[in-house]
């Protein structure tokens, strides 16, 4: 199994580095880590060539077999290309992060373990064939990005970041998980290949919308779509090269590969076109209008990821069109699909070479606050020409790869004005004109990320440290990514043959059967006849007044109000829930272990009595019982005595003594009834307990506080009436299940397989080590934890007594 051993080898990696980090402490982490994701990017390349052929490539490792649940992992274009971006973007960032991140004094150790298993999250995510198991990925992916954000955890800022976007994905995750539940219980299956299958069926059932938004919760709230984007530029807190990593093609990607999985499935629903557009056209345009407000430099390229995740999605909901047409419409819907695979993977090169040039910024100059950089590009000529190169392709400038998947957004978007679904022939021409005016603002802030930085006057005296270019070894990943940013630019269509029509097959397996269908070539020029290219001619135009007069009408942010944005929302939202919460538990949450002890009792008296009552299920026969003998009087009577004697007393020593009769009343009861091994048990741990009532009866405080009103009638009365509540309760319900056994009794299956299937002769070892063996074993674990933190909290006191003394002496 290959490929599932795959998946989990960065997580198995993980297990040893704790201990590879203590070992060789002279060597940086980051270099056997780096081993790791050099090594699984060419093991996925060598499926490449299958995969442009149409073949498919799947393995399983049963998880769940008697639910249906496995992990599958399934390589098609769609789950290679990703699979590819995130082994591969991860080697350049480990190779960026150990010129990054001083081993002497980070917590390496840490880090690359979060790393690690976040790169198996990712992994899993997109080669997932189960829902289930792709569930259970996705949430790995917010646990181990929740570690990575939260890394600096000494900072508040670091620690508010990681839980603002945990809070915020892993509410996405639980929705998306009622619609994989959906899907599973309409489609009678957890296979995405299988719901696929049948996906023309499944678009007319009755719960089939709910799973479609359910679904789209959790895409939307991973990939940073309004209004859900706010946990993305808390995440900045994070070190450059998880930011790196996480927002240019992993994390925040994990959404756009959840739409692009299930548009087979979905698209058949005109809702599904409307919210994937319409939420990707909105983003698109909101992250690059803020883009611009922003003063840290991790910041602006934060809103310019939240911008270019609107743009892909955007596309993507645009290919959905091609589900509803025929003909040769299907070819020209199917183009924005091929668009948005292709930004896809523009975007991971030049988002990620920006983020690692903002992280050398901040490296060498102690600053990321753009008002305080300036003058850079003289003193950081290799970070100018990297940033330069990212900027303008972010910007859709020639000859950068941004350029071409640029123009075929602004195709794809013209195109929708001519296709009328739910009246979108009328509404439709708003969609070139939003993503006109968000094109503007990205070509903005792509010109003020960078000249703001390097140009203009040097100033430092406001810089923490002076100015120096980075090393080259921090230089090698960017410079890699602002390559490749040119390189696509000139030979797109290699990179269309070889990634893109795959995956493009993979999300339109209707329309083109196999990759070498998908008939699209990227041009860079498409004659003078292209409405694009007029479009981009007034970006640029109308983008560059805007960059040059931005003191001029920025302003209109502050004219904003603050407490109606979304960030105050979460914010009060939070305040609220939490102290909701807090006013909620101090009500029942008194300190008084009686008060716990009546609402536990309380419950098992209403929802037990109540649901018997219900039911119906109160029944008592009195055939079938055993005679009751003298001796079980009698012990019944000593019994019921003890047990008021604890009631009524008002010493504790008696009520001890009283406490131990009922234990010992109760082990002969266990000998009568033939059970040796429970008498013995019972003996030994009223031994023991008695022992230490009266070993501990000295250092017993005095009453407190709770005990004082037992002489208070009501008091007495509220007690006596739980008690006798759940007495009765718990008798009832054992009387009746004797009397109405609806299945047969499991004793006689261990009577008949105790000796012949265990090997065993004592009927209750049996059971306790093999029937119930992990029972068992549980059981054992929680009393090995109870005593280490037992030991725990003895050591200390120990230890703190000893410290006291010390400082009495001195």
């Amino acid at each position: 199994m290959p490929l599932v051993f795959a998946i989990f080898m960065p997580i198995v990696v993980a297990l040893v580095i704790p201990f590879l980090f203590k070992k060789i402490s002279s060597i940086h982490t980051g270099w056997f880590v780096l081993i790791v994701p050099v090594i699984l990017v060419c093991f996925y390349a060598t499926y490449i060539p299958s995969i442009m052929g149409g073949t498919t490539h799947m393995d399983v490792l049963p998880w769940i077999p008697s639910l249906g649940i496995s992990f599958v992992s399934y390589i098609d274009g769609l789950s290679l290309l990703f699979s590819l971006l995130i082994t591969g973007i991860g080697a350049l960032v480990v190779l960026y992060s150990i010129f990054y991140l001083d081993k002497k004094k980070e917590k390496l150790g840490n880090f690359y373990v979060y790393l690690l298993i976040f790169m198996s999250a990712m992994l899993g995510v997109v080669q997932s064939d189960n829902l289930i198991s792709l569930y259970f990925f996705w949430e790995l992916t917010s646990i181990s990005s929740f570690l990575l954000i939260g890394y600096w955890y000494t900072r508040d800022r670091s620690r508010f970041g990681a839980l603002k976007s945990m809070m915020i994905t892993v509410f996405g995750g639980l929705m998306m998980l009622g619609g994989f539940l959906i899907l599973g219980i309409i489609g009678d299956t957890f296979s995405i290949r299988e719901l696929i299958a049948q996906a023309p069926t499944l678009a007319g059932r009755d719960l089939f919308v709910l799973a479609l938004v359910l679904v789209l919760l959790g895409a939307f709230t991973k990939s940073a779509q309004f209004p859900f984007y706010i946990w993305l530029p808390d995440a900045m807190e994070a070190p450059t090269p998880v930011s790196a990593y996480l927002h240019s093609a992993t994390m925040v990607k994990a959404g756009l590969y959840l739409v692009a999985r299930f548009t087979p499935i979905f698209a058949f629903s005109e809702v599904w076109v409307w919210l994937v557009t319409g939420v990707g056209i909105l983003t698109l345009f909101w992250g690059s209008f803020f883009a611009i407000k922003q003063t840290d430099l991790k910041a602006i390229l934060a809103f310019s990821t939240v911008s270019q995740l609107g743009l892909i999605m955007s596309l993507l909901g645009i290919g959905s069109v091609a589900y509803h047409v025929t003909g040769d419409l299907v070819t020209t819907f199917t183009f924005a699909t091929f668009a948005a695979i292709f930004h896809l993977i523009n975007h991971a090169t030049f988002k990620g070479s920006l983020f690692m040039i903002a992280g050398i910024v901040d490296h060498e100059t102690g600053t990321r606050d753009i008002r305080k950089l300036g003058g850079l590009m003289s003193l950081m000529p290799i970070s100018f020409t990297i940033a330069l190169i990212g900027s303008l392709s972010m910007a859709g400038v020639p000859p950068f790869n941004g350029f071409l998947s640029k123009e075929m957004f602004l195709d794809a978007v013209l195109n929708l004005q001519h296709f009328d679904l739910s009246a979108m022939e009328s509404w439709g021409i708003l969609f070139p004109i939003v993503a006109w005016i968000a094109s503007v603002f990205t070509f903005v802030y792509s010109l003020y990320f960078v000249l703001h930085t390097f140009r203009g006057k040097h100033k430092p005296e406001q810089l923490p440290k002076a100015a120096h270019e980075a090393p080259i070894g921090m230089l090698i990943s960017p410079g890699i990514l602002a390559t490749l940013v040119v390189v696509i630019f000139f030979v797109p269509n290699f990179v269309g043959r070889t990634f893109i029509k795959p995956a493009v097959a993979a999300i339109q397996p209707l329309a083109y059967q196999v990759p070498a269908d998908v008939g699209f070539t990227i041009k860079a020029w498409h004659g003078f006849h292209s409405t694009a290219l007029y479009m981009t001619l007034g970006i640029f135009l109308v983008g560059f007044i805007l960059f040059k007069t931005i003191p001029k009408w920025s302003p209109v942010y502050e004219k904003l109000p603050s407490k109606f944005t979304l960030n105050n929302m979460y914010e009060g939202l939070t305040r609220l829930t939490e102290g909701g919460a807090n006013r909620f538990s101090s009500i029942y949450m008194t300190g008084s272990i009686r008060s716990y002890f009546v609402y536990m009792f309380t419950a098992i008296i209403v929802l037990l009595g109540g649901t018997m009552w219900l039911k119906d299920a109160f029944t008592i026969s009195l055939d079938n019982l055993a005679p009751i003998r003298f001796f079980e009087i009698l012990i019944s009577i000593i019994l019921i005595v003890s047990t008021v004697t604890i009631l009524v007393t008002k010493s504790r020593l008696t009520a001890i003594i009283a406490l131990g009769a009922v234990g010992y009343t109760v082990a002969l009861f266990y000998i009568l009834f033939k059970a040796p091994d429970l008498a013995l048990t019972q003996l030994v741990i009223e031994t023991v307990s008695v022992a230490l009532f009266l070993g501990a009866f000295y250092h017993l405080p005095k009453m407190n506080t709770h005990e004082k009103g037992i002489e208070d009638r009501g008091f007495r009365l509220g007690n006596f009436l739980i008690a006798l509540g759940v007495g009765v309760m718990v008798t009832l319900i054992a009387i009746s299940s004797h009397s109405q056994k609806l299945i047969p009794s499991i004793s006689q299956y261990y009577k008949d397989t105790v000796y012949t299937e265990a090997g065993g002769k004592n009927i209750v070892n049996v059971i306790l080590v093999d029937y119930r063996g992990f029972d068992t074993l549980f059981e054992i674990s929680v009393l090995t934890i109870a005593s280490l933190g037992i030991i725990g909290m003895i050591t200390l006191r120990l230890a703190k007594k000893k410290g006291d003394r010390k400082v009495e002496n001195k």
